[in-house]
């Protein structure tokens, strides 16, 4: 049977009038809708019944309601999501718990993985997998399209400890696919990497993720540096992409003295929230503070960054930070489901907003570190241009910018080395994995008997000619050779130098491999002159 345009059985036009009214029952604090706002509602639920009703073949609705809910959010803002019922308990893992997989923060964008981190020390990171890079085969496969989503994702990548998949990446600026065999393990979810004595007084500790154990973590580490001498500190916040805000809050709140806004909320359903220091932070006024950021570094990373430059109480050194400023609440759904809205933005204690522009394009949005890169702002600060209107005071009367992610008070250039071919094949081809498990399983005991510490290691081995010989001869069995023109040049000290930082992790632990290759981290060692440097230090901060 047919039915004119416009005209519904009353039992269809029944359901479509309580599917409406399920849907404005069922959210929470709904404010009073508007007229059209009710026609939209009644809408969809019209839209739904007819296909029900009419469509040539059978549907599934509630995966055709999850689709048409995805769709809504991409058309907000890049932060919104829909979490599944199945999902919901695994995207919390990376804060609260442990899992076995590949180790990436991903999200799917117009039906594609897109990696928005390595989780540091894990499988990925190790093979030098990067934020932006696309993930568009999984053994063999395409993994892209209408069939993509989180429950496919988690299915594919996640696995068994020692268990093998293989991926392809779309990596931007590389024409042809970068194909990647990662060994599932163990996903370190430990917030801080790193924690020792950078250089005499001078304590550093690396931040990974703000999560649930993030605090205790960090007054262990901070007690245990101030019995070693420590005096200042290096906050790496590098690569950190965020976490919980109440973390952000107490992680800031040790810095600042009483009663000082360190971050506010503010959307056009949500009234303004204020966070502000307690009188108890351990490090308020005792000893200077660095805190180092770069492109990767976002949410909670920035909140922290932000309020120590706003309030001069510490100095941001590195490159600007990525900019997302939203904040998302969770809004459950009848079946289980979530949907993570964004509802507010973030501001510092000046005002700035921190969240980046995304009115391009969510596509846009996620093309940032290519955009800064082809723009010239990671290698050159003269290269980044704030109009007036964005700038903002300090108490001391620095000025600081808004527009987007926190702008560092010392500009340093990104390290051109990570774009080399060489050493991208060296990582991608496991090339650096291989020699060094090779060479431990000849020499562990050795070392061991002749270093029994990171320190005496650090100090004592040295990567030869005759090893770094044969390093190359393993690169070169595996067609991973030097090209004399390329343009990126990674120099065989520093190669040296990461062969005997692998050796040192895989002998002790990560935070070992950080305090051999933190030699060459430019970054670190301009933090370690500036604390070494009072005057410098206090001129720079606008004391």
């Amino acid at each position: 049977m047919t039915y004119p345009i416009g005209f519904l059985p009353k039992r269809i036009l029944q359901l479509v009038t309580a599917t409406a009214i399920f849907v404005l029952l069922s959210i929470p604090h709904v404010q009073a809708q508007t007229d059209e706002q009710r026609q939209a509602i009644q809408k969809f639920g019209t839209a739904l019944q007819i296909i029900n009703f009419a469509y040539v073949d059978s549907v599934d609705s509630p995966e055709l309601v999850a689709s048409a809910i995805k769709q809504m959010l991409k058309e907000l803002d890049p932060h919104s999501a829909y979490i599944s019922k199945e999902d919901v308990e695994r995207v919390n893992e990376p804060l609260e718990g442990s899992f076995e997989g590949i180790g990436v923060t991903f999200q799917i964008f117009n039906d594609t993985i897109l990696v928005v981190s390595p989780v540091p020390g894990g499988p990925s990171d190790k093979l030098g997998i990067f934020g932006g890079d696309k993930i568009v085969k999984i053994d063999g496969k395409s993994a892209t399209g209408e069939k993509i989503n989180n429950e496919y994702v988690m299915e594919r990548l996640r696995g068994k400890k020692g268990t093998t998949v293989s991926v392809s990446i779309k990596r931007a600026g590389k024409k042809a696919l970068i194909d990647f065999d990662i060994v599932r393990d163990k996903i370190p979810l430990n917030s801080i990497d790193a924690s020792y004595m950078a250089a005499p007084e001078i304590g550093y500790i690396k931040l990974t993720r703000f999560s649930k154990t993030s605090m205790d973590e960090f007054r262990e580490s901070v007690q245990e540096l101030r019995q070693q001498g420590m005096q200042d500190l290096i906050l790496d916040l590098r690569s950190n992409s965020g976490g919980y805000l109440n973390i952000a809050v107490e992680l800031s709140d040790e810095f600042l003295p009483d009663n000082r806004l360190i971050v506010y909320t503010e959307g056009l359903r949500n009234p303004r929230e204020n966070f502000s220091s307690t009188s108890t932070g351990s490090f308020d006024n005792n000893g200077r503070v660095i805190v180092l950021i770069n492109e990767a570094s976002a949410s909670a990373s920035e909140i922290v960054a932000g309020a120590i430059q706003d309030w001069d109480r510490g100095l941001v050194l590195g490159r600007r930070s990525f900019g997302k400023g939203l904040v998302q609440r969770p809004f459950r759904l009848p079946d289980g489901a979530l949907i993570r809205l964004t509802t507010a933005r973030y501001h510092t204690p000046t005002g700035r907003c921190i969240q980046k522009p995304y009115d391009e394009g969510v596509e846009e949005y996620f093309k940032d570190f290519k955009n800064r890169l082809e723009h010239g702002e990671l290698v050159s600060a003269d290269s980044i241009h704030f109009p007036d209107s964005l700038q903002y005071l300090t108490p001391a009367g620095r000025t600081v910018y808004g527009g987007g992610g926190i702008m560092p008070d010392i500009f340093i250039p990104i390290d051109s080395t990570r774009f080399s071919d060489y050493y991208i094949d060296l990582v991608r081809k496991m090339i650096f994995n291989t020699y060094t498990m090779s060479y431990l399983d000849k020499n562990r005991a050795q070392i061991l008997r002749q270093y029994p510490d990171v320190d005496a290691f650090k100090t004592g081995f040295v990567v030869d000619d005759e090893m770094y010989s044969d390093f190359k001869a393993k690169a070169a069995e595996a067609n991973v050779v030097r090209d004399a023109d390329e343009k990126y040049y990674y120099p065989d000290e520093d190669l040296k130098l990461q062969i005997k930082a692998l050796l040192a992790r895989n002998i002790w632990d990560a935070e070992a491999y950080f305090v051999v290759i933190n030699a060459i981290d430019t970054e670190l060692s301009t933090a370690i002159d500036l604390l070494q440097n009072e005057k410098q230090f206090s001129e720079l901060q606008g004391k």
